[in-house]
């Protein structure tokens, strides 16, 4: 055992001991007082023997407060990096305990000798017991997930559901109690200015409860089932295909750390430019919580000049592939690098399908709340938008170039390449509708072929698709979905090979649409990659399609953060507000969005750093990898390069993570953030596609100057109001969520409150 889990096991058996002491005391007093009157569990009893609890025992308060003063080490073990937990928000935990023990032991009588303490005392010795067990158990056994006894487990996960509510009652009773109580208004002098802070201060916790309580809860019933899922989660298949690569040894069994993968990649790409800060990167001990700043200084490094940012860029490309590896199905591994240049004694056979629909008007739609805009009415929509300062206004002229250039949509002798034809925010069916070639990789999964054969039938374009076996073999549809697809993890090789040989003479437009979570989005986009990297190399005139992300770190114009300054500066009821939340979060939320230029060889550069922890240092890794690709195609290989910041869309992918629900919920507070349904963002991308192809002024046109290959991303960008805003992506995610629920909580705040003025009423009058 290391030292430092050698400390936090004796912290938490210690926590453990004191809070358990303080459980027992609790119970056999109360058991004590309801049996001195025959075990009479009336209400007025029981509230008695609640009252109570505090005073019953000198033992009980003093190891109360000194168990619970404690936990102000959890906020030190997150800040240094000893525990994988957010600084603000287990400050924000253990303060509000802080502030309800000082309410409790500086009030007096009158907040100690009320049902609110007893309770609120019961409900954390309750919560506390099982949880710091729970941490010491997964310190021993090495899994928080499968190592801990399961009885364990439950409570842990399983408890809140009636101990945080309570917990929160009594606490809140405290904390009305202490409002009225001489003692603790005046408990740093009688003056009325403190009399009246402490009023005030005390108060306000209950207001901030109050909005604050159901997110709580909500997010541990999330924690929970994401435990449970892993708890019972089925043993991992024996690995093959893409992988990650070896990292070391853990208990003598190997180890693939996606963390130190990660972290590898990135300092890799740094000593391109700076071997300084590959070794700061490097020896990052908490990458988890650490990555931003080493992305963002990569991105600065790029800055230099255009060669800085092309050799980071190919630097980063060369690690992945030369330590990321392969495994065969016979158990043999190798280097991806060298698996992609084998030859395959498999080949995949060729499916084809031509849609009987005869093709439509060429006209750009754009689906937007409830309505289908055309024409003049996406221009008046379009300039809405760059006016709030939603979109740039370059990606404003793009879109309404589109709606100029009709003829730009008849794709019937345009070849897309649609790697995850299936995805949420691809193209697939309004290609389709359009007229287009698709060529679809998709998994070899039944379901989603039908699916997309099904649009391709129904529509004027044609659909070609990898097969297992020949199509005329197949005896009908069923057998046909059955054959068709690939896996792009297993079968990366392969795929590669049939689309290096398929339609050779037709330019391809190659799109990675592909999606998945965690680690697994480090794969599937390497594994797209490599089959951009194949084609770009040995097929002319191959473009490249991404959808980039507004929550990355991006150059952007002047302009943009200029106006974010301008929004941070603003003063206005929202900005009290802000600057409230700000001073009470110690500064970790609504943090400045516009940074300081950097200089390069070309000018100034201006950067918004919309890197979001909670989507963690694997998604920011997997869109890294892709800008990487991006500017090496355009700049290397002469490639034209759709690569497009898109908006915040309320995907199921995303949304199903009901944290970022309600951030979506909360966030057009901030102007001038609009978070995007899936249609439009797909309708928008599609405009912005359409234009790259087209337009010899494109960004994406390796014939377009650009000062820095970065700036690929800069324009066109529908970043749905990242840019422009005066606060960072990652600062405002929390109160998002905060201003989401008193959206959704004001009605039956108004309700509550015109109950409680009417039963005053009733009582004074």
């Amino acid at each position: 055992m290391t030292p430092t889990n050698a400390y936090l096991s004796f912290y938490n058996l210690a926590c453990a001991g004191g809070w358990l002491y303080v459980l027992l005391l609790t119970v056999v007093h109360l058991v004590t007082s309801l049996s001195d009157v025959d075990l009479s569990f009336s209400a007025a009893a029981l509230k008695a023997a609640f009252a109570s609890v505090f005073s019953s025992s000198g033992n009980l308060r003093d190891v109360l407060f000194y168990v619970q003063s404690a936990a102000a080490m959890e906020v030190v073990h997150a800040a240094v990096g000893l525990v994988r937990s957010p600084v603000a928000v287990t400050f924000m935990q253990v303060s509000s305990r802080i502030v309800a023990i000082f309410a409790l032991f500086a009030g007096g009588a009158a907040v100690q000798a009320q049902f609110g303490a007893g309770l609120m005392i019961i409900s954390w010795s309750f919560v506390e017991v099982p949880r710091y067990l729970f941490y010491l158990s997964a310190l021993v056994s090495g899994d928080a997930s499968k190592g801990t006894p399961y009885s364990l487990f439950w409570m842990r996960y399983s408890l809140f559901a009636v101990l945080y509510p309570s917990g929160i009652t009594g606490e809140v009773l405290v904390f009305l109690a202490a409002s009225k109580s001489e003692a603790f208004l005046t408990c740093f002098g009688d003056s009325e200015t403190m009399r009246a802070l402490m009023y005030y201060g005390i108060m306000s916790i209950p207001l901030i409860y109050t909005p604050g309580s159901p997110f709580m809860i909500m997010n541990m019933a999330a924690n929970r089932k994401s435990a449970f899922k892993k708890r019972f989660a089925k043993p991992p298949p024996p690995l093959k295909g893409l992988v990650f690569p070896i990292t070391g040894k853990k208990k003598g069994v190997t180890e693939r750390s996606t963390t130190a993968a990660g972290k590898n990649v990135i300092a890799a790409a740094l000593a391109a430019s700076n071997p300084a800060k590959a070794e700061r990167a490097k020896s990052e001990r908490n990458w988890r919580f650490g990555y931003i700043k080493h992305i963002v200084g990569m991105v600065q490094e790029q800055c230099k000049a255009p060669d800085a940012a092309l050799a980071v860029a190919e630097a980063g490309l060369e690690h992945m592939y030369s330590t990321f590896e392969f495994i065969a199905p016979d158990g043999s591994s190798c280097t991806f690098q060298k698996a992609m240049m084998m030859d395959n004694a498999e080949k995949f056979c060729t499916g084809f399908i031509k849609g009987q629909k005869p093709r439509g008007k060429n006209q750009l739609e754009i689906p937007y709340k409830g309505k289908m805009l055309q024409g003049d009415a996406i221009k008046a929509q379009v300039k809405k938008w760059v006016e709030y300062g939603t979109i740039e206004p370059d990606c404003g002229v793009a879109i309404c170039k589109c709606v100029d250039n009709p003829q730009w949509l008849d794709l019937s002798n345009k070849y897309f390449v649609l790697l995850g034809a299936g995805s949420a925010m691809g193209p697939f069916r309004m290609l389709m509708a359009l007229g287009a070639n698709v060529v679809a990789i998709d998994l070899d999964r039944p379901g989603i072929w039908k699916g997309l054969i099904d649009v391709a039938r129904n529509s004027p374009g044609t659909i070609t698709f990898p097969m297992k076996k020949e199509q005329y073999s197949c005896k009908d549809d069923d057998a046909m979905y059955t054959s068709s697809g690939c896996n792009l993890f297993t079968e990366t090789p392969m795929i590669k090979d049939w689309l290096v040989n398929l339609y050779v003479g037709k330019s391809f437009i190659v799109g990675s649409y592909a999606y998945l979570d965690g680690a697994l989005h480090v794969q599937v986009s390497l594994a797209m990659d490599s089959i951009c990297k194949a084609l770009t190399e040995k097929r002319a005139n191959t473009s490249l399609v991404y959808l980039c992300t507004p929550t990355d770190c991006h150059l952007v114009p002047k302009e943009a953060s200029l106006a974010s300054e301008n929004e941070y500066n603003n003063f206005s009821s929202k900005k009290v507000f802000c600057s409230a939340l700000q001073l009470l979060s110690g500064g970790k939320f609504l943090i400045k969005n516009a940074k300081k230029s950097v200089k390069g060889k070309g000018g100034d550069f201006y950067y918004v750093n919309g890197l979001a922890n909670q989507q963690g240092p694997n998604y920011a890794l997997a869109k890294r990898l892709q800008h990487w690709r991006a500017i090496v195609a355009r700049e290397k290989y002469g490639c034209i390069v759709s690569s497009n910041v898109a908006p915040a869309t309320s995907t199921a992918s995303v949304v199903h993570a009901r944290t970022f629900a309600w951030a979506y919920g909360g966030m057009p507070f901030f102007k001038p953030y609009e978070i995007a349904e899936p249609d439009t963002s797909k309708a928008v991308m599609l405009a912005l596609l359409m234009f790259d192809l087209n337009d010899a002024s494109s960004a994406g046109n390796p014939n377009t100057k650009l000062e820095n290959p970065n700036q690929l991303m800069q324009y066109g960008s529908f970043n749905g109001g990242a840019w422009r805003c005066a606060y960072t992506v990652d600062s405002i995610g929390e109160v998002s969520v905060l201003v989401y629920f008193m959206k959704v909580g004001a009605p039956y705040f108004v309700a509550l409150t015109s109950v409680g003025v009417a039963a005053a009423i009733k009582f004074l009058f």
